[in-house]
Protein backbone atom coordinates (compact mmCIF):
# COMPACT_ATOMS: atom_id res chain seq x y z
CA UNK A 1 0.00 0.00 0.00
CA UNK A 2 1.16 3.38 -0.77
CA UNK A 3 1.33 5.95 2.57
CA UNK A 4 1.04 9.32 1.86
CA UNK A 5 2.08 12.16 4.63
CA UNK A 6 -0.53 14.57 4.87
CA UNK A 7 0.48 18.33 6.87
CA UNK A 8 -2.38 18.40 8.86
CA UNK A 9 -1.62 21.74 10.33
CA UNK A 10 -0.78 23.54 7.66
CA UNK A 11 -3.36 25.72 5.14
CA UNK A 12 -5.56 28.40 5.90
CA UNK A 13 -8.68 26.66 7.19
CA UNK A 14 -7.22 24.34 10.01
CA UNK A 15 -7.03 20.80 10.37
CA UNK A 16 -10.22 19.84 10.13
CA UNK A 17 -10.55 20.30 6.53
CA UNK A 18 -7.54 19.16 6.14
CA UNK A 19 -8.05 15.25 7.92
CA UNK A 20 -11.37 15.09 5.87
CA UNK A 21 -10.11 15.03 2.93
CA UNK A 22 -7.60 12.76 3.83
CA UNK A 23 -9.83 10.31 5.28
CA UNK A 24 -12.01 11.18 2.47
CA UNK A 25 -8.98 9.91 -0.20
CA UNK A 26 -8.34 7.04 2.41
CA UNK A 27 -11.85 5.41 1.81
CA UNK A 28 -12.23 6.46 -1.90
CA UNK A 29 -8.44 5.63 -3.15
CA UNK A 30 -7.26 2.96 -0.98
CA UNK A 31 -4.24 5.02 -0.15
CA UNK A 32 -2.60 5.12 3.52
CA UNK A 33 -2.82 8.19 5.08
CA UNK A 34 0.05 9.65 8.04
CA UNK A 35 -1.41 12.43 9.86
CA UNK A 36 1.20 15.14 10.57
CA UNK A 37 1.05 17.31 13.44
CA UNK A 38 0.11 18.20 17.08
CA UNK A 39 -1.45 14.64 18.16
CA UNK A 40 -4.24 15.85 20.23
CA UNK A 41 -5.49 18.45 17.77
CA UNK A 42 -5.48 15.58 15.03
CA UNK A 43 -7.38 13.24 17.69
CA UNK A 44 -10.15 15.73 18.04
CA UNK A 45 -10.54 16.27 14.69
CA UNK A 46 -10.60 12.99 13.56
CA UNK A 47 -13.36 12.17 16.71
CA UNK A 48 -15.71 13.81 14.78
CA UNK A 49 -15.30 11.57 11.39
CA UNK A 50 -16.39 7.92 10.56
CA UNK A 51 -12.74 6.72 9.79
CA UNK A 52 -12.77 2.74 11.27
CA UNK A 53 -11.17 0.51 9.21
CA UNK A 54 -9.51 2.95 7.22
CA UNK A 55 -5.82 2.50 7.08
CA UNK A 56 -5.40 5.93 8.77
CA UNK A 57 -2.28 6.87 11.45
CA UNK A 58 -0.83 9.57 13.05
CA UNK A 59 2.82 10.82 13.23
CA UNK A 60 3.30 13.30 16.34
CA UNK A 61 4.74 16.88 15.56
CA UNK A 62 5.05 19.58 18.31
CA UNK A 63 5.88 22.40 16.66
CA UNK A 64 3.62 24.54 13.21
CA UNK A 65 4.83 26.16 10.53
CA UNK A 66 3.15 30.03 10.09
CA UNK A 67 1.60 30.83 6.88
CA UNK A 68 3.48 34.51 7.33
CA UNK A 69 6.84 32.56 8.67
CA UNK A 70 9.95 33.12 6.39
CA UNK A 71 11.29 29.55 5.77
CA UNK A 72 14.53 30.00 6.54
CA UNK A 73 13.21 31.19 10.04
CA UNK A 74 11.54 27.58 9.83
CA UNK A 75 14.04 25.09 8.81
CA UNK A 76 16.70 26.21 11.66
CA UNK A 77 14.02 26.53 14.29
CA UNK A 78 11.31 24.06 13.90
CA UNK A 79 13.15 21.39 13.78
CA UNK A 80 10.17 19.22 14.64
CA UNK A 81 7.34 21.41 12.47
CA UNK A 82 4.66 18.78 11.26
CA UNK A 83 6.05 19.74 7.22
CA UNK A 84 9.47 18.66 8.71
CA UNK A 85 8.30 15.19 10.67
CA UNK A 86 6.46 14.49 7.02
CA UNK A 87 9.77 14.69 4.60
CA UNK A 88 11.91 12.78 7.41
CA UNK A 89 9.15 10.55 6.67
CA UNK A 90 9.69 9.77 3.11
CA UNK A 91 13.40 10.03 3.80
CA UNK A 92 13.29 6.77 6.02
CA UNK A 93 10.92 4.72 3.90
CA UNK A 94 7.61 4.84 6.11
CA UNK A 95 5.68 7.65 3.29
CA UNK A 96 6.20 7.57 -0.57
CA UNK A 97 4.89 11.02 -0.68
CA UNK A 98 3.86 14.41 1.20
CA UNK A 99 0.96 16.65 1.03
CA UNK A 100 1.01 20.33 2.24
CA UNK A 101 -1.46 23.33 1.98
CA UNK A 102 0.76 25.41 4.39
CA UNK A 103 3.65 27.78 3.88
CA UNK A 104 4.71 26.75 0.66
CA UNK A 105 8.39 28.72 0.68
CA UNK A 106 8.57 26.48 3.76
CA UNK A 107 7.12 23.17 1.85
CA UNK A 108 10.30 23.67 -0.72
CA UNK A 109 12.97 24.41 1.09
CA UNK A 110 12.35 21.45 3.91
CA UNK A 111 12.23 19.22 0.61
CA UNK A 112 15.21 20.48 -0.75
CA UNK A 113 16.82 19.97 3.01
CA UNK A 114 15.52 16.61 3.96
CA UNK A 115 14.97 14.82 0.10
CA UNK A 116 17.67 16.92 -1.25
CA UNK A 117 17.62 17.78 -5.47
CA UNK A 118 17.78 15.59 -7.74
CA UNK A 119 21.01 15.41 -9.69
CA UNK A 120 21.78 17.62 -12.10
CA UNK A 121 18.99 19.74 -11.00
CA UNK A 122 19.88 23.29 -10.25
CA UNK A 123 16.47 24.51 -9.27
CA UNK A 124 13.27 22.26 -8.11
CA UNK A 125 9.75 23.71 -9.67
CA UNK A 126 6.29 24.03 -9.22
CA UNK A 127 4.37 22.02 -12.12
CA UNK A 128 0.74 23.02 -12.68
CA UNK A 129 -1.70 21.89 -14.81
CA UNK A 130 -4.37 23.89 -16.66
CA UNK A 131 -7.46 22.73 -18.37
CA UNK A 132 -7.37 24.32 -22.25
CA UNK A 133 -9.76 23.74 -25.15
CA UNK A 134 -8.26 20.33 -26.27
CA UNK A 135 -5.64 18.49 -24.01
CA UNK A 136 -4.33 19.50 -20.11
CA UNK A 137 -1.36 21.93 -20.13
CA UNK A 138 1.59 21.92 -18.10
CA UNK A 139 2.75 25.19 -16.62
CA UNK A 140 6.40 25.80 -14.81
CA UNK A 141 7.14 27.52 -12.73
CA UNK A 142 4.01 28.01 -10.32
CA UNK A 143 5.86 30.03 -8.09
CA UNK A 144 9.18 28.51 -6.44
CA UNK A 145 11.89 30.76 -8.24
CA UNK A 146 10.77 34.43 -8.67
CA UNK A 147 14.32 35.24 -10.37
CA UNK A 148 15.63 33.14 -12.69
CA UNK A 149 18.67 32.47 -15.14
CA UNK A 150 18.19 31.18 -18.71
CA UNK A 151 19.33 27.58 -17.62
CA UNK A 152 16.84 27.49 -14.69
CA UNK A 153 13.95 28.08 -17.27
CA UNK A 154 15.46 25.61 -19.93
CA UNK A 155 15.83 22.70 -17.10
CA UNK A 156 12.16 23.70 -16.00
CA UNK A 157 11.05 23.00 -19.51
CA UNK A 158 13.09 19.79 -19.40
CA UNK A 159 11.61 18.45 -16.16
CA UNK A 160 7.64 19.21 -17.47
CA UNK A 161 7.91 17.65 -20.81
CA UNK A 162 9.13 14.36 -18.92
CA UNK A 163 6.25 15.08 -15.79
CA UNK A 164 4.06 15.44 -19.47
CA UNK A 165 4.72 12.50 -20.62
CA UNK A 166 5.01 10.27 -17.71
CA UNK A 167 1.27 11.74 -16.15
CA UNK A 168 -0.17 13.25 -19.20
CA UNK A 169 0.85 10.61 -21.96
CA UNK A 170 2.22 12.86 -24.30
CA UNK A 171 4.32 11.42 -26.97
CA UNK A 172 6.57 14.40 -28.23
CA UNK A 173 5.22 17.25 -25.80
CA UNK A 174 5.43 20.22 -27.36
CA UNK A 175 7.36 23.05 -25.24
CA UNK A 176 6.52 27.22 -25.33
CA UNK A 177 8.40 29.64 -23.90
CA UNK A 178 6.05 32.50 -22.38
CA UNK A 179 6.39 35.97 -23.72
CA UNK A 180 5.17 39.16 -25.09
CA UNK A 181 4.86 38.28 -28.36
CA UNK A 182 5.23 34.94 -30.81
CA UNK A 183 8.95 36.21 -32.56
CA UNK A 184 11.94 35.37 -31.51
CA UNK A 185 13.34 38.63 -30.92
CA UNK A 186 10.35 39.35 -28.59
CA UNK A 187 10.43 39.60 -24.58
CA UNK A 188 13.09 40.48 -21.68
CA UNK A 189 16.91 39.42 -22.03
CA UNK A 190 15.99 36.64 -19.68
CA UNK A 191 13.00 35.22 -22.45
CA UNK A 192 15.38 36.12 -25.31
CA UNK A 193 18.82 33.95 -23.99
CA UNK A 194 16.20 31.00 -23.27
CA UNK A 195 14.59 31.16 -26.60
CA UNK A 196 18.29 29.99 -27.64
CA UNK A 197 18.57 27.52 -25.31
CA UNK A 198 15.58 25.58 -26.48
CA UNK A 199 16.55 25.77 -30.31
CA UNK A 200 19.72 24.45 -30.05
CA UNK A 201 18.15 21.25 -27.73
CA UNK A 202 16.14 18.55 -28.84
CA UNK A 203 13.19 19.20 -27.30
CA UNK A 204 9.86 19.71 -29.45
CA UNK A 205 10.39 23.67 -29.00
CA UNK A 206 7.69 25.70 -30.88
CA UNK A 207 8.58 28.93 -29.73
CA UNK A 208 7.26 31.86 -28.04
CA UNK A 209 3.61 31.83 -26.99
CA UNK A 210 1.80 34.50 -25.54
CA UNK A 211 -0.98 34.48 -22.80
CA UNK A 212 -3.69 34.27 -24.70
CA UNK A 213 -2.55 30.46 -26.28
CA UNK A 214 -2.20 29.01 -23.29
CA UNK A 215 -5.48 27.68 -23.23
CA UNK A 216 -5.76 27.07 -26.41
CA UNK A 217 -4.19 23.59 -25.72
CA UNK A 218 -1.60 23.95 -28.65
CA UNK A 219 1.10 23.57 -26.32
CA UNK A 220 1.95 20.85 -23.86
CA UNK A 221 4.23 22.28 -21.64
CA UNK A 222 4.61 26.42 -20.94
CA UNK A 223 7.94 27.59 -19.30
CA UNK A 224 8.06 30.83 -17.53
CA UNK A 225 9.69 31.96 -14.20
CA UNK A 226 8.14 31.62 -11.14
CA UNK A 227 7.02 35.13 -10.80
CA UNK A 228 5.08 35.59 -14.12
CA UNK A 229 3.45 31.51 -13.72
CA UNK A 230 2.05 32.60 -10.38
CA UNK A 231 0.34 35.45 -11.62
CA UNK A 232 -0.77 33.63 -14.74
CA UNK A 233 -1.82 30.91 -12.20
CA UNK A 234 -3.59 33.10 -9.73
CA UNK A 235 -5.71 34.79 -12.57
CA UNK A 236 -6.37 32.32 -14.60
CA UNK A 237 -8.58 31.25 -10.92
CA UNK A 238 -9.73 34.61 -10.68
CA UNK A 239 -11.09 34.73 -14.02
CA UNK A 240 -12.70 31.27 -14.10
CA UNK A 241 -14.54 31.92 -10.02
CA UNK A 242 -15.57 35.11 -11.67
CA UNK A 243 -16.99 33.58 -14.71
CA UNK A 244 -18.80 30.90 -13.12
CA UNK A 245 -20.17 33.68 -10.33
CA UNK A 246 -21.34 35.84 -13.66
CA UNK A 247 -23.13 32.27 -14.78
CA UNK A 248 -24.75 31.73 -11.57
CA UNK A 249 -26.05 35.12 -11.63
CA UNK A 250 -27.98 35.10 -15.01
CA UNK A 251 -29.34 31.90 -14.94
CA UNK A 252 -31.20 32.99 -11.60
CA UNK A 253 -32.10 36.97 -13.33
CA UNK A 254 -35.03 35.39 -14.71
CA UNK A 255 -36.99 32.59 -14.84
CA UNK A 256 -36.54 31.85 -18.82
CA UNK A 257 -32.95 31.24 -17.30
CA UNK A 258 -33.77 29.00 -15.18
CA UNK A 259 -35.18 26.77 -17.42
CA UNK A 260 -32.50 27.36 -19.59
CA UNK A 261 -30.19 26.07 -17.19
CA UNK A 262 -32.11 23.21 -15.86
CA UNK A 263 -31.65 21.90 -19.80
CA UNK A 264 -28.31 22.29 -19.48
CA UNK A 265 -27.49 21.55 -16.37
CA UNK A 266 -25.06 18.56 -17.34
CA UNK A 267 -23.08 21.22 -19.89
CA UNK A 268 -22.34 23.40 -17.08
CA UNK A 269 -21.58 20.97 -14.25
CA UNK A 270 -19.26 19.57 -16.12
CA UNK A 271 -18.03 23.21 -17.41
CA UNK A 272 -17.35 23.72 -13.63
CA UNK A 273 -15.76 20.47 -12.64
CA UNK A 274 -13.32 21.35 -15.91
CA UNK A 275 -12.41 25.25 -14.23
CA UNK A 276 -12.52 24.06 -11.02
CA UNK A 277 -8.78 24.08 -9.53
CA UNK A 278 -9.79 21.79 -7.04
CA UNK A 279 -10.41 18.92 -9.35
CA UNK A 280 -6.59 19.16 -9.89
CA UNK A 281 -5.73 19.43 -6.65
CA UNK A 282 -2.10 20.16 -5.68
CA UNK A 283 0.56 21.28 -8.16
CA UNK A 284 3.91 18.53 -7.60
CA UNK A 285 7.17 20.29 -6.92
CA UNK A 286 9.97 18.68 -9.59
CA UNK A 287 13.19 18.15 -8.84
CA UNK A 288 13.34 17.43 -5.63
CA UNK A 289 13.94 13.55 -4.69
CA UNK A 290 11.05 12.45 -3.84
CA UNK A 291 7.10 13.33 -4.08
CA UNK A 292 5.82 16.76 -2.71
CA UNK A 293 2.19 17.97 -3.84
CA UNK A 294 2.05 21.82 -2.88
CA UNK A 295 -1.52 22.39 -2.28
CA UNK A 296 -3.21 26.22 -2.61
CA UNK A 297 -3.29 27.75 1.75
CA UNK A 298 -7.03 27.56 1.44
CA UNK A 299 -7.73 24.23 -0.49
CA UNK A 300 -11.05 22.62 0.95
CA UNK A 301 -11.34 19.01 1.12
CA UNK A 302 -12.11 18.04 -2.12
CA UNK A 303 -8.82 19.70 -3.21
CA UNK A 304 -6.82 18.01 -0.48
CA UNK A 305 -8.24 14.38 -1.58
CA UNK A 306 -6.98 14.91 -5.32
CA UNK A 307 -4.23 16.03 -4.17
CA UNK A 308 -3.52 13.13 -2.16
CA UNK A 309 -5.05 11.23 -5.04
CA UNK A 310 -2.02 12.64 -7.34
CA UNK A 311 0.57 11.83 -4.72
CA UNK A 312 -0.56 8.16 -4.46
CA UNK A 313 -0.09 8.36 -8.64
CA UNK A 314 2.88 10.41 -8.95
CA UNK A 315 4.45 7.42 -6.32
CA UNK A 316 2.73 4.48 -7.86
CA UNK A 317 4.38 5.35 -11.41
CA UNK A 318 7.66 6.07 -9.70
CA UNK A 319 7.34 9.68 -11.35
CA UNK A 320 10.47 11.32 -9.69
CA UNK A 321 12.45 8.27 -10.56
CA UNK A 322 12.13 8.63 -14.14
CA UNK A 323 12.80 12.39 -14.37
CA UNK A 324 16.05 11.54 -12.78
CA UNK A 325 16.67 8.50 -14.89
CA UNK A 326 15.53 11.06 -18.04
CA UNK A 327 17.40 14.02 -17.19
CA UNK A 328 20.97 11.73 -16.89
CA UNK A 329 19.89 10.41 -19.80
CA UNK A 330 19.33 14.00 -21.78
CA UNK A 331 21.27 15.23 -23.98
CA UNK A 332 20.65 18.67 -23.79
CA UNK A 333 22.62 19.11 -20.17
CA UNK A 334 25.70 20.22 -21.71
CA UNK A 335 23.68 23.20 -22.99
CA UNK A 336 22.93 23.82 -18.89
CA UNK A 337 26.82 23.09 -18.07
CA UNK A 338 27.91 25.28 -20.77
CA UNK A 339 25.27 28.77 -19.18
CA UNK A 340 27.57 30.30 -16.43
CA UNK A 341 24.90 33.52 -16.17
Amino acid sequence: MIWVAVDAMGGDLGPEVLIKGAVWAAREHGVGIILVGLKETIEEALANLDFQGLPIKIAPATQVVEMDEAPSEALRRKKDSSIRVAFELVKKGEAAAVVSAGNSGATLATALFVLGRMEGVERPAIATVFPTLKEPTVLIDAGANVDCKPRHLFQFGLMAAVFAQEVLACENPRVGLLSIGEEGGKGNQLVKKTFGLFKQSSLNFVGNIEGRDIFRGDVDVVVCDGFVGNICLKLSEGLADAILRMLSREIKASFSSRLGYLLARRAFDNFRRRVDWAEYGGAPLLGVAGVAIICHGRSQEKAIKNAIRNAKEFAERSVPEKLQQSLLNSKDLFLIKSQVG
